[in-house]
C-alpha cells in the first residue's frame, strides 16, 4: 500500500466500521478475518487489541487513509472480490512479510514447506557434497518469496531467481532489498534456465513454484484467483504438466551431482510428475511430499 499521510479518526469510529464490515464480509462469504488483517495492516492494530475490541474507547487512532478510503477498497474486496493481499500490498510468508502486487502470485501458506524440504534434502546429503553453499535458483520467482526463504536458509549460498516479467521481477527486489538479502539474491528476466546458461553444472539446487494448472480448469478457480492474479502464473498448459516438463527435462544439465531438484504441483499430478523424473534418466532418489493437507504436493529429486 502506498504510504499516504496519516488520518485520525476515533476508536469508537473504526469499531463501527470493523463492525459494519465483519457483518457485510459473512453476507458475501469472505471470511471475516480479513478484515482484521486489513485493520492490522492501516491501523497498526495488534491481534489482541482487535480480538478484544481494546481500541474501542480510544480517543485517536492514526490511519493510513480515511475511513472513506478504508470502505471504498474493502467494498472492492466484496463486489470485485479483489483478495485482500493486493489491498493490503503484503502477505505474511514464514517469517516474512512480503510486498506483493497483482504483478505476482500470492505466496501460498503450502509453498512454504518447500523451504524445509529443501533444507531437509540438503541435510540427507553426503558430507562433502555441501549443497548449502555454492548456486541455487528459484525459477519463476514472482515475489521472490522463495529466494528470500532460500537465502535466508542456506546463509552461504548465491541464490539466482529468475521470471519473465518485469513488473515480478521490481515486486522480487524490493522484497530482497526489504530483507537485507540485495547482494545475495540475483535477478534475471528471462525464461527458466536460460539467463543463467553460464553456470550449467554448478547448481546446487533448484526450486520453483511453476503455473500447473490446466488451462480449461484455470476459468473454474475462485474469482480472487481467476479474475486478479496473473494468468501467466496460474496456467500449466493442457494437462498442467508443461512447465514442470521442461523443468523436468533440462534441469539435469544445471545440476551438479547430487543437487536438487524440488517443484510444488497440483494435487493429482504426482504420479506423472515421478514417471517423468524417472523416465528422463538424470535423476534418482525421487520422493513426493505432501502438504498440511496431506495432499501429495512436492517432488523432490537428486542429479545423478
Amino acid at each position: 500500500m502506498t504510504q499516504k499521510q496519516p488520518k485520525d479518526t476515533s476508536g469508537l469510529q473504526l469499531w463501527q466500521w470493523r463492525t459494519k464490515a465483519i457483518a457485510a464480509s459473512i453476507a458475501a462469504d469472505v471470511p471475516p478475518a480479513e478484515v482484521d488483517w486489513l485493520l492490522q495492516e492501516v491501523a497498526g492494530l495488534d491481534r489482541l487489541a482487535l480480538r478484544l475490541e481494546l481500541f474501542k474507547d480510544w480517543p485517536q487512532i492514526q490511519l493510513q487513509l480515511s475511513l472513506e478510503e478504508l470502505e471504498a477498497l474493502w467494498q472492492k474486496r466484496l463486489d470485485q472480490r479483489l483478495p485482500v493481499q493486493y489491498i493490503t500490498r503484503v502477505t505474511p510468508w514464514r517469517q516474512f512479510k512480503v510486498v506483493v502486487s497483482p504483478a505476482v502470485l500470492i505466496p501460498r501458506p503450502e509453498t512454504e514447506c518447500l523451504i524445509d524440504l529443501a533444507v531437509a534434502a540438503v541435510g540427507k546429503s553426503q558430507k562433502n557434497s555441501r549443497l548449502e553453499q555454492g548456486h541455487w535458483a528459484d525459477l519463476g520467482t514472482g515475489s521472490g518469496a522463495i529466494a528470500l526463504g532460500l537465502a535466508d536458509a542456506f546463509r552461504e549460498a548465491t541464490i539466482h531467481a529468475v521470471d519473465c516479467s518485469e513488473a515480478a521481477l521490481l515486486i522480487a527486489q524490493q522484497n530482497a532489498q526489504n530483507y537485507g538479502f540485495g547482494d545475495r539474491i540475483h535477478f534475471y528476466r528471462g525464461s527458466w534456465w536460460e539467463p543463467l546458461e553460464s553456470l550449467k553444472g554448478q547448481f546446487s539446487g533448484m526450486v520453483s513454484n511453476p503455473p500447473y494448472i490446466p488451462t480449461t480448469l484455470v476459468s473454474e478457480l475462485q474469482p480472487e484467483v481467476m479474475n486478479h492474479e496473473p494468468q501467466l502464473a496460474l496456467d500449466g498448459g493442457a494437462d498442467g504438466l508443461a512447465c514442470i516438463r521442461h523443468l523436468i527435462e533440462t534441469s539435469s544439465t544445471y545440476l551438479r551431482s547430487g543437487g536438487v531438484w524440488l517443484v510444488e504441483m497440483m494435487a493429482g499430478q504426482a504420479d506423472a510428475v515421478r514417471e517423468m523424473l524417472e523416465a528422463q534418466g538424470g535423476y534418482d532418489n525421487i520422493e513426493i511430499h505432501t502438504d498440511l493437507a496431506g495432499i501429495e504436493r512436492f517432488a523432490l529429486a537428486k542429479k545423478l
